[in-house]
């Protein structure tokens, strides 16, 4: 690598927009160019905190996209404003950190990619698991066919919102599968594919939720040979049991919990398939702000020719479709 990256964050609103500030500040390769946050009350509630003291703030936000020297964006902002944003960036020929997901608009986010592509810009979603440890012996365990066919993955990604926080999520269709699904189904479709048919379950459980909020979801993803569950509620009792299981002919491997990360349970059959051998698998221990790191470091490396994308532009529209089709936004 040689020189640095220019690179400004636009919105500040979405869940992780400190997380990825912080590590924009601190990557060695990377140039801070400034915040461009649109509501300027907000502006004003994050200057003085920790998180954003400091730093140089954009008034408008054709001072960060007129800007030749600046090579890429951070997309943070709200989950409802973010691919408006991103279409401006795109626009501007730059290239994008997306915080997922990717709207509601499928047209509009498949215009997106596309307009990307033929101007040879990259869009790197922000589904930090892809980083992780265990997810990637995971990946490593069924790509070398130890697991043999697999038939069945489970997931579960539940986490605890307070009312105000569901009352934001309230106005995406599919309410807290809408906002966290994206993070299982990166993982899903990753190993499975496109799936045949997808069936979501949406159900409001919880009476402190606003009025139609599905706090308590369901997606159920069908392929010829094998299925998959992911089940997410906004009103688990922390800490979050979050799990990841994967059943195929010849074992299972099994993550649980996947945050903070847990030892992997891999189970490999032996003696014809009649009986199994159990080993407990170590996986690194890294924090949230690690895996963040390492999706810049990966941002930044295929910025500068060093490697393809980690995933490439149609698994990213691919996780987004399916995405919708399981909130029923998309049929």
């Amino acid at each position: 690598m040689s020189g640095r990256i220019r690179i400004a964050q636009y919105g500040t609103r979405h869940g992780h927009a400190e997380g990825k500030l912080t590590d924009i500040r601190t990557n060695p390769h990377v140039e801070l160019a400034g915040v461009y946050e649109p509501d300027p009350t907000r502006r004003a509630e994050l200057a003085h905190t920790a998180g954003y003291a400091g730093i140089p703030w954009f008034d408008h936000a054709a001072q960060m996209l007129d800007d030749p020297t600046i090579v890429a964006v951070a997309a943070e902002g709200r989950n409802d404003e973010s691919l408006d944003h991103v279409a401006q960036i795109i626009a501007a020929g730059k290239h994008v950190w997306y915080d997922k997901p990717a709207g509601e608009n499928w047209q509009q986010w498949q215009d997106l990619a596309a307009a990307a592509q033929r101007q040879q810009l990259l869009i790197q979603m922000g589904y930090m698991f892809r980083y992780h440890a265990g997810f990637r012996r995971i990946e490593q365990l069924v790509r070398s066919g130890a697991l043999g066919t697999i038939f069945s993955i489970r997931a579960h990604m539940s986490t605890w919102l307070p009312p105000a926080a569901r009352a934001v999520i309230a106005v995406h269709q599919g309410g807290i599968l809408y906002d966290l699904a994206g993070h299982m189904l990166d993982q899903i479709v990753w190993l499975l594919g496109r799936p045949q048919q997808v069936d979501g379950f949406l159900q409001t459980s919880d009476p402190a939720s606003p009025a139609g909020f599905a706090d308590n979801t369901l997606a159920v993803l069908r392929y010829p040979r094998a299925m998959a569950l992911i089940d997410i509620a906004a009103c688990e009792i922390p800490p979050p049991a979050r799990r990841f299981e994967v059943y195929g002919s010849h074992g299972s491997v099994i993550m649980e919990p996947f945050e903070p990360a847990g030892a992997l349970r891999l189970c490999l059959a032996t003696h014809g398939g009649t009986s199994a051998d159990i080993q407990s698998i170590a996986v690194e221990q890294q924090s949230r702000q690690q895996l963040y790191d390492r999706e810049l470091a990966a941002f930044i490396a295929t910025l500068y020719g060093e490697q393809p994308p980690d995933r490439p532009l149609a698994h990213e529209l691919l996780v987004q479709e399916t995405l919708l089709r399981a909130t029923g936004t998309l049929t």
